[in-house]
């Protein structure tokens, strides 16, 4: 199964009934539900705040057995409380309910009695607050070696499991006070029938616990395990001749020093990159960046870069004194010396919404430093532009208390408001959303934030539109099940695919390049033998740059599962794409501009999440060009066209 943070947020408030009506599965954060129901039934979603709920919008998304979506319901930031009901018909096949996360709601789910519902737990994250007492039962099929595991996070701090053919038990106490990406497992017994468990929870609250080497799937009734059947999907692209706008050019976050990595930093081939300086450091040694700064710029070829501001150990509360006005002056030298080549973005500050008292905090600040920027001989002829507000988070507020008041699109709106003379950009980071079916938010995004700036008789934003740093989660945060995984190179290029889609966004980084102490979430990483090696996210970045073209053309997708952006250099088509879930799909393709010549067909290209590269088979004799995508699969479709 997908390795989607859905946790186990279900089961009933103690425990039902004999006889009872209804299943109750509350505390959901961040979870899936797969159902199966034998009749006519209504599935009941209510929620109620948990954390800062009316900082940030969220949705839901209801899905028939062959992916098709079937529903999906937003829930504005004002919407703390709420209800929705959706109709589950047997035609429909196993649905799959998603509440995407991390969540700042509580949601509590209910279905008919006879209905079978199957949780899929996420690995490592928590994703609900569960009652004390609660039991949940899955199965392991003869012959696999399953793993029980588990995190503490602050509720739930141990872990039952009972074989009930048997009564063999055994119990896995979940540690504190380990690293975030670190958990607690125990093997089970292996066994040449399969075996029902029964799985009880010690505490209440925070859960996360899972399954490796097994059906990461648990029920509130042994009869209700099933297997959900997934049905081939059926995916209609039509392509149009349209130029939208540019790509955004992709990029990754570099270190402050030479690359640890060189060959692997090349075979990413970024083509944007984004920088902090430390104002302290540069104040006592102006010259402190020539080590680096003309080597990805020269050697790398990386002409286009935002820098944030900040000091030494990432600290990012800046004042207008003297050390940042002699940091910021000693920053513009060293541009300036470069000769003019690229365009270089800074921001005054990082994540200013997560990081100062408040807005009038940092505007006040950033009214002293702005001028500087402009004032500075042969800044603007050496690239440089000033970029806001580098916030935490664009739609939705970061994660701290008081979010409402620290939404990085109300802050970014009275910057340009008050200062809008001074500022070529519109910058922020994208964090938390880690469900693979819910990555339609950075398009969101991006639209919102260039109906921010405006746009010219063309279309275009009249401020640059920078997603200049995005990963799964923020911080430490991190889960090896998605970093380590094919998950974060599915991840990927469905962020890629919806922030390009309409041709509006210039830059896309990942944060960062690389693993370091703090933050083990780099596209190269370190393997156990001390070798720098490309994680899958970095493979699947160095066959994205393969391909990438200069371009979008509009595209019309009737997909949910599966992404894709059409592109254009000249004659050069390319369909890239990404089918995020295991599901095999069967792709029609129709529209122009389609050429498919016997001398020089079209081509079409896989690669796997796990990295493996293939070559898939094309039938283009007549319109809809037809062709097949296995599961969670990167693809691209290439041709000349006149």
């Amino acid at each position: 199964m997908n390795g989607r943070c859905a946790l186990l947020g279900g089961l009933l408030l103690g425990a039902l009934l004999p006889g009872a009506q209804a299943q109750e599965w509350p505390g959901i954060r961040d979870g899936a539900l797969y159902l199966r129901a034998q009749q006519g039934d209504s599935l009941q979603v209510d929620w109620q705040p948990a954390w800062q709920a009316e900082a940030n919008a969220e949705r839901l998304y209801l899905q028939a057995g062959d992916g098709r979506l079937l529903a999906r319901r937003d829930i504005a930031a004002e919407e703390v409380r709420g209800r929705q009901q959706w109709a589950l018909r047997p035609e429909d096949g196993d649905q799959r309910l998603e509440i995407p996360g991390y969540s700042f709601r509580r949601y509590r789910v209910r279905h008919a009695d006879d209905t079978a519902a199957l949780f899929e737990p996420v690995k490592l994250h928590f994703c609900a607050e569960l009652p004390a007492g609660t039991r949940l039962y899955f199965r392991v099929r003869g012959g696999e070696r399953a793993l029980l595991a588990g995190k503490y996070h602050g509720g739930v701090d141990g872990l039952y499991a009972e074989r009930l053919s048997d009564g063999h038990s055994l119990y896995l106490p979940l540690s504190r006070d380990l690293q975030y990406r670190r958990s607690d497992r125990i093997a089970l017994p292996v066994s040449t029938e399969d075996q029902v468990w029964s799985l009880r929870l010690r505490g209440r609250g925070k859960a996360a616990f899972w399954l490796d080497g097994s059906a990461n799937l648990f029920a509130q009734r042994p009869e209700h395990l099933f297997s959900p059947e997934l049905v081939p999907g059926k995916v209609g692209l039509e392509l149009h001749g349209e130029v939208l706008g540019p790509t955004p050019k992709l990029g990754v976050a570099l270190p402050y020093t030479p690359p640890e990595a060189p060959e692997l930093l090349a075979r990413l081939a970024p083509r944007a990159a984004s920088y902090y300086s430390f104002v302290d450091a540069m104040t006592r040694n102006p010259k402190r960046e020539e080590q680096f700064r003309p080597l990805y710029l020269n050697r790398y070829d990386i002409r286009t870069d935002i820098t944030l501001l900040s000091q030494s150990g990432r600290r990012p509360l800046l004042a207008a004194n003297e050390m940042s006005r002699g940091g910021l002056k000693a920053w513009l030298d060293g541009i300036v010396a470069l000769g003019g080549k690229g365009t270089h973005y800074l921001a005054l500050a990082d994540e200013p919404n997560l990081n100062y008292p408040d807005y009038a905090s940092f505007a006040a600040y950033f009214a002293r430093m702005a001028p500087l920027l402009r004032e500075h001989p042969g800044a603007r002829e050496a690239g440089v532009r000033l970029a806001v507000p580098s916030s935490s988070r664009l739609i939705n507020g970061p994660s701290l208390n008081g979010a409402s008041a620290r939404r990085g699109l109300d802050w970014a709106q009275q910057l340009l408001a008050e200062h809008g003379e001074w500022i070529d950009a519109l910058s922020w980071h994208e964090w938390m959303v880690r469900d693979l079916r819910a990555t339609g938010v950075y398009r969101d995004a991006v639209r919102q934030a260039a109906q921010l700036v405006g746009v010219d008789a063309h279309g275009r934003p009249r401020k640059a539109l920078l997603l200049e740093q995005t990963n799964l989660s923020s911080g430490n945060s991190v889960s090896p099940y998605e970093q380590e995984t094919g998950i974060a190179a599915l991840w990927w290029a469905s962020v890629a695919v919806n922030a390009a889609q309409d041709g509006l966004l210039e830059l896309l980084d990942w944060f960062p390049a690389t693993d370091n102490e703090n933050h083990a979430k780099g596209m190269i990483g370190l393997s156990d033998d001390g070798r720098y090696v490309l994680k899958p996210v970095g493979e699947a970045m160095v066959f994205m740059q393969r391909h990438w073209q200069e371009q979008v053309l509009r595209l019309d997708n009737d997909a949910f599962e599966v992404d894709v952006l059409a592109m254009r250099s000249g004659a050069r088509i390319v369909l890239f794409g990404v089918n995020k879930t295991p599901r095999h799909q069967e792709i029609r393709l129709r529209g122009e501009p389609l050429t498919c010549r016997d001398q020089e067909p079209p081509r079409l290209h896989l690669l796997s999440a796990t990295a493996e590269p293939g070559e898939g088979r094309l039938d283009c004799t007549e319109q809809p060009w037809r062709f097949s995508l296995p599961g969670e699969t990167l693809f691209v479709l290439e041709w000349e066209a006149p």
